[in-house]
């Protein structure tokens, strides 16, 4: 059973940055598709942006292209969300999962995919 925790979610202002990370533990994963998901109140859970097990292919949704960045570092069992150009609009609370998924759009923006899920992080934005 694979254990998802994620780290360094916060409060800032449009226009900065934050760092989230998901750290997995308890199973082997390593060739596990990871993503992260988010979700505001009011509202279903939303893909975000997926990355492969080697890292080399990733998915991002149209709201997050070119200010977000996946990477993750296998030797640490972590992935990480590089969020530069932060607007209100992505305040939500982030979810990371992981799951034998395909990084093609129909399959990784899909959460039924995925297999394991962290408890997600308040990430909020001020004007």
């Amino acid at each position: 059973q694979v254990q998802l925790v994620e780290s360094g979610g916060g409060s800032v202002q449009a226009g900065n940055s934050l760092r989230l990370s998901c750290a997995a533990s308890g199973g082997t994963c390593s060739s596990c598709t990871m993503a992260w998901f988010r979700q505001a109140p009011g509202t279903e859970r939303e893909f975000v942006v997926a990355i492969s097990g080697s890292g080399t292919m990733t998915y991002y949704s149209d709201s997050v292209k070119g200010r977000f960045t996946i990477s993750r570092d296998n030797a640490k069992n972590t992935v990480y969300l590089q969020m530069n150009s932060l607007k209100p609009e992505d305040t939500a609370v982030y979810y990371c999962a992981a799951g034998l998924v395909p990084v093609v759009p129909a399959a990784s923006a899909s959460a039924h995919e995925y297999d394991y899920w962290g408890q997600g992080i308040q990430v909020t934005v001020s004007s």
